[in-house]
């Protein structure tokens, strides 16, 4: 098991920061890439009350999804970005002050992607907490069985561990998987409630709000480049095309954090 000893990068002073690099806790690859994750059991009467305020809260503004789940369950509610734009973030901001971002970085992210989250934390005054797998790049490196497993999801699983409620830019529209997916619900593999403030935005209404709030914007939006994740996994893609059509060569659609 890697240390959970964090590993510190510079921490920027003044509006904004990004700091705080750790190795996830528990560490990747203390669960086999290929084993199972068993679901959790929730506590008893949540489920009843998450169908509540999932009824209640589909439709309702983000700001409003977002201040639930932090009246609700406090520090304790997580709020994770991939970086792909500031969407989420922004929304949050609204909301929540001092607000925290956890942002996991695999290793192998675009340098655009590194510096548009130090954009985003100074723009929006915003702390980011990046969190590693602690893996060496030979191992398990980005398109091998088990990568996404070992650098995402489990650092993730650390992330959460500490939480109750999770925070995440998922909306309907982005995979077949996700089409039915609830605003407020209950995530067994991970074992926290998972909150999806944009879950029934469209890729124009994400574009609306950016231009609507001079929103920061991806570098590699200039190149096609919309849903980024790794660089070696990740393409541009043409007009028309959905945006997550670039990722993992057509492979698969998801990297395990959401199914």
């Amino acid at each position: 098991m890697a240390s959970a000893t964090d590993n510190r990068r510079s921490t920027a002073s003044g509006r904004g920061a990004v700091g705080a690099t750790r190795a996830a806790t528990p560490a990747a690859g203390s669960v086999s890439p290929t084993e199972p994750i068993e679901p959790t059991e929730p506590p008893e009467g949540l489920l009843e009350e998450l169908a509540e305020a999932n009824g209640r809260l589909e439709g309702a503004s983000p700001q409003r999804v977002i201040g639930w789940a932090y009246e609700r369950f406090g520090e304790a509610t997580v709020l994770t970005s991939s970086f792909q734009d500031a969407v989420l973030i922004d929304l949050a901001a609204q909301v929540r002050r001092p607000l925290s971002v956890v942002f996991l970085d695999t290793g192998f992210h675009f340098p655009e992607t590194l510096a548009y989250m130090e954009t985003v934390a100074r723009k929006l005054d915003v702390h980011v907490e990046v969190v590693t797998s602690g893996l060496a790049p030979d191992v398990l490196p980005c398109g091998a069985d088990g990568c996404c497993r070992a650098r995402k999801v489990e650092p993730l699983a650390g992330v959460l561990a500490g939480g109750a409620a999770w925070l995440t830019g998922v909306k309907r529209v982005d995979t077949p998987e996700r089409s039915r997916a609830a605003t407020v619900g209950f995530d067994a593999a991970k074992g926290v409630v998972k909150v999806n403030p944009i879950v029934g935005w469209t890729e124009a209404d994400v574009e609306a709000y950016v231009e609507s709030r001079e929103l920061p914007r991806h570098p590699l939006n200039a190149k096609g480049y919309y849903s980024i994740g790794c660089a070696p996994t990740t393409r541009p893609v043409a007009a028309g095309e959905n945006p997550r059509a670039g990722r993992w060569g057509g492979t698969k659609t998801e990297c395990g954090l959401h199914l």
